[in-house]
Parts: structure tokens; C-alpha cells; sequence
């Protein structure tokens, strides 16, 4: 039986996640940990979160779990999940300038700087980007399988991935603009989007997760 390893670094959506694993089937074993050694014994890894990437980073390197992210992000099947998708990016404007992870080149950007097609400020996208939209699949990926083209996915967030590199997205979504909602590369998938909130697509999403052997 495999085991999936949720990241428990003290912020969001932590439980929610694991019980949404634990729903999509009942041949892994899901263990909620903040130790390294438990998380790297894992076969998948999911690094879910909400709040400020300032805060998740303090927390991360507080609780010592920066290298085994980097570890695991490197060697087996990877989900970042809203804030942890961002914090794989280099950098975040978030609190005037907030150092990431840098697995993924790119920084997360505020959507307040984002006014595309000229929109005024009695006109200005409400922040943060809250409920359903859609995820347009820019790249074939083996998490796709039976998830339709255009699909709508739950989302919460004020800050919006812009990666460096065209190719690590793997999906973009319109708010004001169109962003990047997924990216990801060789064994690493991150959405911004919640899929334990995201109803039958979301779910779809993690049962092919935890039945992907991370290659694409």
C-alpha cells in the first residue's frame, strides 16, 4: 500500500485535504506529518496551504522541513495545492518581498497590479479572486485523464502565479487576465486551486494523482 504524505506545517487546509485522499481510495495510506524523515519515506507528497507565504516559509524552515521538500519535489510524485504551489516559485510580492522555495522559476504576483484591458478603479477585479472558474489545460499531463477542457475548479487567492518558463505551464485561468493556475514539471504538479473543494473534478484530479508514477 502506498502512502501519500500531506505536509502539516500549521496552516489551512491540512485535514480537508487528507480526508479528500483518503476518499478518492482505499488502497493508500495518508499520513498528515511535519517530520522530515516520515514525509521522505513517503511514495507521494502533497504541499497544500492558504495565508501568507511569509508565514508558510517561517514555518517550513522553523519546523525543518525546507530540505525535505526540496527532496521530495525532486525524487517522487509532487502536489502543491494553492499555497503551495506559490511557495515552489522563487519569489512572492507578498509583505513587500518574500523569498520561495525556487524549485520553479517565477514569482507570484499581486492581482491589484493586474488591471488588463484597461479597466478603471471603479472597474478593478475584486480581491482576493474567490469561486469557481475555469482551468483551461494548456499541455497534455497524466492528471488531465477524464477531466474536460474548461472545467471549473474552486479557487481563493490575491496572489497569482507568473512562472518564468512557458513550458512549466501547464494550465492558465482568466481573472482580469489570464494566469497561470497550474503549473509544473517532470514529477511536480501544482495547482492554485483547491481541489478538495472542487467537487467531482477536484476529486478526479486526486485519484490521478495518487495513480500517477510521476512522468509526464
Amino acid at each position: 500500500m502506498n502512502t501519500v504524505a500531506v505536509i502539516d506545517y500549521g496552516m489551512g487546509n491540512i485535514r480537508s485535504v487528507a480526508k479528500a485522499v483518503e476518499h478518492v481510495s482505499d488502497n493508500v495510506r495518508v499520513l498528515v506529518s511535519n517530520d522530515a524523515e516520515s514525509i521522505c519515506a513517503a511514495d507521494y507528497v502533497i504541499l497544500p496551504g492558504v495565508g501568507a507565504l511569509r508565514d508558510c516559509m517561517s514555518e517550513l524552515q522553523r519546523r525543518e522541513l525546507v530540505d525535505a521538500v526540496h527532496e521530495c519535489a525532486r525524487t517522487r510524485p509532487f502536489l502543491g495545492i494553492c499555497l503551495g504551489m506559490q511557495a515552489l516559485l522563487d519569489y512572492s510580492e507578498e509583505n513587500g518581498g518574500t523569498d520561495g522555495l525556487a524549485i520553479i522559476p517565477g514569482q507570484a504576483r499581486h492581482f491589484v497590479s493586474t488591471r488588463a484591458g484597461g479597466l478603471d478603479q471603479d472597474q478593478a477585479l475584486k480581491i482576493p479572486h474567490m469561486g469557481w472558474n475555469q482551468v483551461h489545460q494548456a499541455r497534455s499531463h497524466p492528471l488531465w485523464q477524464g477531466i474536460g477542457q474548461d472545467s471549473r475548479f474552486y479557487f481563493v487567492h490575491s496572489y497569482y502565479a507568473a512562472p518564468e518558463l512557458e513550458q512549466t505551464v501547464l494550465a492558465t485561468t482568466t481573472y482580469g487576465q489570464p494566469f497561470a493556475s497550474v503549473i509544473g514539471r517532470d514529477n511536480i504538479f501544482a495547482v492554485q486551486f483547491h481541489p478538495e473543494k472542487s467537487q467531482q473534478a477536484g476529486l478526479h484530479l486526486l485519484r490521478n494523482f495518487i495513480a500517477w508514477d510521476g512522468s509526464c
